[in-house]
């Protein structure tokens, strides 16, 4: 399963959620009429019933969430989609599931730690590596030299001290 967005809270009285996409375009998800919620690998099927881009991201009713009261009991869910309904990657793409854990290390072999998240700015997404320390690290061909998902090791050009 790749995680793909979250809810993040009910929308209406009538059970329809409001979600956070973490797709390169709000309606990427739109694509897919059934989603995976639940957290931490504990998955439920969902069939959408209707969905649409509203705001900064997605409002969706989902069969089975009729009411305001079982919407906020999906709050705060994952979605998924199973890995073999998406396209693979392009060269040098990555979906930011298979970044998530990976070990990351600088040309000076210091391991800086595993990225524990990743964040979209305007300007490039940054890996949240979390070790010693916290360090935000740009995802920028300049610093990122390597992604080997076969090592489980990302290669940065990145100071230990930074």
């Amino acid at each position: 399963m790749v995680v793909m967005g979250h809810v993040t809270a009910p929308f209406g009285v009538r059970g329809w959620i409001k979600v956070k996409p973490y797709t390169e375009t709000l309606d990427s998800l739109l694509d897919y009429p059934v989603w995976w919620l639940g957290k931490e690998g504990n998955w439920r099927e969902y069939t959408v019933l209707e969905a649409d881009v509203h705001s900064k991201g997605l409002v969706a009713s989902l069969e089975g969430c009729a009411s305001r009261e079982a919407s906020e009991i999906l709050q705060g869910s994952q979605i998924a989609l199973p890995r073999a309904q998406l396209p693979e990657a392009e060269e040098n793409e990555y979906y930011w599931s298979d970044l998530i854990g990976r070990s990351v290390v600088n040309v000076q072999g210091d391991i800086l730690g595993q990225v524990s998240e990743l964040l979209e700015t305007g300007a490039s997404d940054v890996l949240v590596v979390k070790g010693d320390r916290e360090r935000l690290i740009p995802f920028v061909k300049s610093v990122i030299l390597e992604v080997d998902l076969a090592k489980d090791l990302i290669k940065v050009d990145w100071a230990a001290d930074y």
